[in-house]
């Protein structure tokens, strides 16, 4: 299994970026794909998560209203649109592949995409 995150750069404070995750061999109805993210001199942590086959969405208190996870079909990229960027979003974000939205539920990882939000 491979993935590949991509659309990370810097934008300003209230803008948007649009991050992608192409997965690799078959994505089940009970697959979780998630994006997790980390600054620098903290852990890792969740983002956003969907689960493929309801497409049911779960997102972390901090980025609830403001990020949108999202997939258009069986086979299609996972995607996270972030709106109103804060600084305090600037952080290496990675894709994951999983059974549980949750960190402990992943599986496999992507290399990350740095995001910069700058004040």
């Amino acid at each position: 299994v491979q993935l590949q995150a991509s659309g990370g750069g810097l934008v300003q404070a209230g803008g948007s970026l649009r991050l992608s995750c192409a997965a690799s061999g078959l994505l089940f109805s009970s697959t979780v794909m998630g994006w997790f993210r980390q600054a620098p001199g903290k852990e890792r942590e969740f983002v956003a998560a969907i689960r493929w086959g309801r497409g049911s969405t779960y997102y972390a208190d901090s980025v609830k209203g403001r990020f949108t996870i999202s997939r258009d079909g069986a086979k299609s990229p996972v995607y996270l649109q972030m709106n109103s960027l804060k600084p305090e979003d600037t952080a290496v974000y990675y894709c994951a592949r999983g059974t549980s939205p949750d960190y402990t539920g992943m599986r496999h990882w992507g290399k990350g995409t740095q995001v910069t939000v700058s004040s």
